[in-house]
């Protein structure tokens, strides 16, 4: 979903390059960690090593992941949630609420998002994930943008209620 003169962007969010990077760090010394321990010359059984192994390219394959969803940004015009990538997370008429209180089960530095319908199970580590009715929005992004982009929903969901009524 492009931006359009119809539909200016009211809020963006995007991954912070510092979190980014230790996120990638982190993720990534715990591949190369399993991979050295079953690689190791330490005597081990064959399964144990096997299972290593496969948790390695398992943990590799987060890291590619990873890299490639903090590529994205998040952004929200009057249509609704979306990624730069131009997949509709949302649409405006889908969301229900927004909960960005301290005991919700949201990302870091994030929010949750209710729809009214449910929607693809999808995952992007550190940007959002969606299973069911919930999609959680947050994780490496910047704390100050989440908060700004979530009280640009509650707002709009405020007065669009507020005109059903």
């Amino acid at each position: 979903m492009e931006p359009t003169q119809h539909s200016p962007v009211l809020a963006t969010l995007t991954v912070g390059a510092g979190r980014k990077y230790v996120g990638l760090a982190v993720t990534g010394a715990l591949a190369v960690a399993l991979a050295w321990l079953a690689l190791s010359p330490q005597p081990a059984p064959l399964k144990m090593r096997l299972l290593l192994l496969a948790l390695a390219a398992a943990e590799a394959w987060i890291v590619w992941r990873l890299y490639r969803a903090t590529q994205l940004r998040l952004e929200l015009t009057e249509a609704g949630l979306s990624d730069s990538s131009g997949e509709v997370l949302a649409p405006m008429e889908q969301i229900e609420a927004v909960d960005r209180g301290l005991f919700a089960f949201k990302p870091s530095n994030g929010f949750l998002l209710r729809l009214k319908t449910p929607g693809p199970r999808r995952f992007r580590p550190g940007l959002y994930w969606q299973f069911g009715r919930r999609l959680g929005v947050g994780g490496l992004v910047h704390g100050a943008e989440a908060k700004q982009m979530a009280d640009a929903l509650a707002l709009f969901l405020a007065r669009r209620d507020g005109a059903e009524d």
